[in-house]
């Protein structure tokens, strides 16, 4: 049974398409550039062995969970597409007695447990856009063994993602976000959220939404 203290903070990106930027009758030599035709998939996994095939519309989705504790424990705090999601401390109740009594109400401002920043929303795009090229995942590209990738920001990721994307020739289409997360609300912090998704892929408002709800208190997730 988790801790309630230990919150699960989930996003799932529902979807990403990718269309091409070059014209669909280019030939696979200029969708798979020789750049990355040089590199061995074991020096860079985002070179397979196999040709990423030209298409007209490629989908990818991706889903991140990272567990919230106070932040005193965390050692950063709760980061989401890019912004820092500031709040007053709550009352969260800690089941197992690691702050307080088994079963008492702690109040602490929370942060994320994560190798890197933890950012759930920029991790969950990047496996989008790794799975749209049928390329590994987010976790062997940048392994969370790796001490290059402790408490990076993640928008180094979102860089690296728009790179790969670039040089296989393809371009966003569009992005719909979901984040699920009982406590802190993030209404006013989503212009921001949105605005570094934009920003990042080199792309327009109209192909990027971004949703946040809560879990209604049901599970894990919802009853913190």
């Amino acid at each position: 049974m988790l801790s309630p203290i230990v919150a699960p903070l989930v996003a799932l990106l529902l979807l990403v398409s990718l269309s091409p930027a070059l014209p669909f009758s280019s030939p696979p030599s200029t969708i798979r550039p020789r750049a990355l035709l040089l590199r061995s998939a074991a020096a860079d996994p985002t070179a397979p062995s196999y040709p990423i095939e030209p298409l007209p519309l490629r989908i990818g989705h991706g889903f991140d969970i990272h567990r919230m504790s106070p932040l005193s424990k965390a050692g950063q705090p709760i980061v989401i597409a890019g912004v820092e999601v500031k709040h007053p401390p709550q009352n969260w109740t800690d089941a197992e007695g690691e702050f307080v009594e088994p079963g008492g109400r702690y109040l602490a401002e929370l942060g994320v447990e994560a190798h890197s920043d933890g950012d759930v929303v920029f991790h969950s795009i990047v496996d989008a856009i790794f799975g749209a090229l049928t390329l590994p995942d987010i976790g062997q590209v940048f392994q969370d063994t790796d001490p290059r990738w402790r408490g990076c920001d993640s928008s180094k990721f979102m860089d690296y993602a728009k790179e790969v994307m670039d040089r296989y020739g393809y371009k966003l289409g569009n992005v719909d976000v979901t984040i699920i997360m009982e406590r802190p609300k993030l209404a006013s912090f989503k212009p921001a959220m949105k605005d570094n998704i934009v920003r990042l892929l080199g792309t327009t408002p109209g192909r990027v939404n971004l949703k946040a709800r809560t879990h209604e208190r049901v599970d894990s997730v919802g009853e913190l």
